[in-house]
Order: C-alpha cells, then structure tokens, then sequence
C-alpha cells in the first residue's frame, strides 16, 4: 500500500518510510513481514533503488525494521523498544511548526482539532 506522490517537495526516502510507517500502524504491515527488496521496492515505485537502500538504512536508524544479511529487511517489534524521547521532541517542534502556519493562515483552534481528529482516523487512531 505503499504511496509515493511525485508532485511532493517531500523527499521520495522521506515519503516512502513514512508511508512504511503508516502501514505498521494501520496493521497492513505487522512485526515480522518481510518488505521487499531493495531491487524489489525499487521496480514497484519506479525508483532508484538507492532511495529505496536510503530509505531501509534510515528505517533501521530508527529501530523500525531490521537488516538480516542475506535474508532480508524485516519489521521490528516497536513494544519492546523505550520511548525514543529525541524523535518525540522533534515530532513535537513539527508538529509546532504546522500550528504556527495554521495560526498565521486564520486556522481556528476547532478547525486545527477537526484535523488531528481526522488525521488521527485516517492513520488508524482512536
């Protein structure tokens, strides 16, 4: 289910982990599925797979996935792992940034809550 849009200032690495990410957390991927090859996922999006190879290393990074050489890039059971406070706090000041763009478009404090809400649906929450 992996989503790439071609139009985005988004870099492709950083909208295909994202994407990876999504899938985790609306259960399309679960702990110990296989993603495809680099060469694979590469051949599916129409991708360099050197973004594909990026995208995989930073997964890793953030102790999403796991490499097993010669086997494959596995998901990685996030329960196990202690909050990564460093990631929240920069989770935190993007997500402070979209709130002062809101503010400074005249996005009313019920609008910006109508889209976490509906944000929040949409990626699976409650």
């Amino acid at each position: 289910m992996v989503q790439i849009d071609k139009t985005s200032s988004k870099p492709y690495y950083e909208q295909l982990a994202l994407s990876i990410k999504q899938d985790i957390v609306l259960g399309i991927l679960q702990v110990g599925d296989r993603l495809p090859s680099v060469r694979e996922m590469a051949k599916q999006l129409l991708m360099n797979p050197n973004t594909v190879s990026k995208t995989y290393k930073l997964l890793e990074q953030e102790q999403v996935v796991v490499t097993i050489k010669g086997k494959g890039t596995y998901i990685k059971d996030q329960k196990a792992l202690p909050r990564d406070e460093m990631r929240i706090l920069q989770t935190k000041q993007q997500f402070k940034e979209v709130v002062i763009n809101a503010r400074q478009l005249k996005v009313s404090d019920s609008e910006l809550h109508e889209w976490l809400d509906t944000i929040n649906k949409e990626v699976g929450g409650e």
